[in-house]
């Protein structure tokens, strides 16, 4: 009997001692103002509403109603406005997403917080997130990476900047490629020099963290794209098939270069593919999504690059609710302006009647149900997902279980994750 209590022991000992000296896992997610994230923490229980979301709610939640914080899994986010830059960090849990202040709540989410969810279940060893965001920021230029090389004009902007005349042209050309030059790369490097910063002292942020152990760059997952998607000057000829060529060539890139400057030759990456507007979306967004899946199916980049849709998480109901705004936000225009095909087309009426015509306007269009289920759901813009919790919450999982299935690929049967 003392032999087998013996025996178990070593075991058990054995056993942890495995666990212990797995390394650190670390995930790295950057991006523009949609990795920041901006799902109002408000938006929670919208979950609830959907029973295929519901089950994500509940882990979302901790039995005290509050937001869960991770057992296993600590997050460093660098963020920031202009040269004012900072660190917020801690064990993971709601309020890391966009931030006014970097080390203070945001009150919001992005896509890490669900995503560390996902992980704090997957592993029993402590998981680190590193997640640098940035809003407004383009790959063709902020985060355009160093084997991309200097900027280069498309032909239209060699053809009309010159010129110094037409909407969105620079008035001072030889000023505005001075300044190109000083903003090329500046977020990439700033990227780059954060995730340095953390992984030269782990323990700094995951106290968990064993130097003697180290840790293992296990993904990056990438949310980005709508400066890119918007700017008609970098990606002319609008219609015409290969506008946004040289987006995919860039993303490529960059894949290529944050593998090398991280020393990490297959480090599995995640391209979250632009998903605003859903299923209705546009000629031009639809463009721009094939030309963020294009680097997935490069051959030097399969089983270790994945394109994951977004679109299938945008609330069509809410979206819907949107266009209503959006009707809205017109009228208020044309009557400003004084449409010929609209109200005050004379402009003979008076701030207060404009008000009223508008308002009444909105009640006609927009009804009580729509406000009570927008204000439970939406907390933001079209262009942050209408900072929708749920579409946010789903994303993450998805990246999530994406970056896992490349690190854990099936066996070669096809039958469960190989080692």
């Amino acid at each position: 009997m003392r032999h087998f209590l013996v025996l178990i022991l070593l075991l058990i000992g054995g056993q942890s001692l495995a666990a212990a000296e797995r390394p650190l896992k670390v995930f790295i997610l950057a991006g523009q103002s949609n990795m920041e994230g901006h799902a109002g923490i408000e938006t929670f229980d919208y979950l609830g509403d959907d029973p295929a979301s519901a089950p994500l709610l509940k882990k979302m939640r901790g039995a005290d109603g509050r937001p869960t914080v991770c057992d296993h899994v600590w997050i460093s986010y660098f963020t920031g406005a202009g040269e004012s830059n900072g660190e917020g960090f801690g064990k993971l849990t709601a309020g890391y997403g966009s931030r006014q202040i970097p080390n203070e709540d945001g009150g919001k989410i992005g896509p890490e917080f669900t995503f560390g969810l996902i992980l704090d279940e997957q592993f029993q060893d402590p998981v680190l997130i590193i997640k640098t965001a940035w809003g407004g920021k383009s790959l063709h230029t902020d985060f355009r990476p160093p084997s991309a090389g200097p900027y280069v004009l498309s032909d239209w902007q060699k053809a009309n900047y010159p010129k110094q005349e037409g909407h969105g042209i620079p008035k001072d050309f030889e000023k505005w490629k001075a300044d190109k030059i000083k903003e090329t790369g500046v977020y990439y490097r700033l990227m780059i020099e954060h995730l340095k910063h953390v992984l030269a002292d782990p323990k700094r942020v995951c106290p968990a963290y064993d130097p003697a152990v180290g840790y293992q760059i296990a993904g990056f997952v990438w949310l980005q794209g709508w400066n890119d998607m918007v700017d008609g000057h970098v990606y002319p000829d609008r219609g015409k098939p290969g506008r946004y060529e040289t987006y995919s060539e860039c993303l490529s890139q960059f894949i290529r270069d944050v593998r090398h400057d991280l020393s990490a030759p297959k480090m599995p990456f995640v391209i979250g593919v632009m998903g605003v507007s859903g299923a209705k979306a546009g000629r031009e967004v639809l463009e721009f999504r094939e030309a963020m899946t294009a680097p997935a199916r490069l051959p030097e980049f399969q089983g270790n690059v994945t394109a994951v849709p977004t679109a299938p998480f945008w609330s069509e109901e809410l979206g819907a609710i949107d266009d209503k705004y959006g009707k809205v936000r017109q009228m208020s225009y044309y009557l400003d302006s004084k449409h010929k095909d609209y109200a005050n087309a004379d402009g003979s009426m008076t701030a207060e009647q404009k008000r009223a015509y508008l308002k009444s306007f909105e009640a006609e269009l927009i009804s009580n149900a729509d406000v009570a289920l927008w204000k439970r759901g939406a907390s933001n813009a079209g262009y942050h997902y209408l900072g929708c919790a749920k579409t946010f919450a789903l994303m993450g999982k998805a990246f999530a279980e994406a970056n896992l299935a490349m690190l854990n690929p099936p066996h070669s049967d096809g039958t469960g994750p190989g080692r």
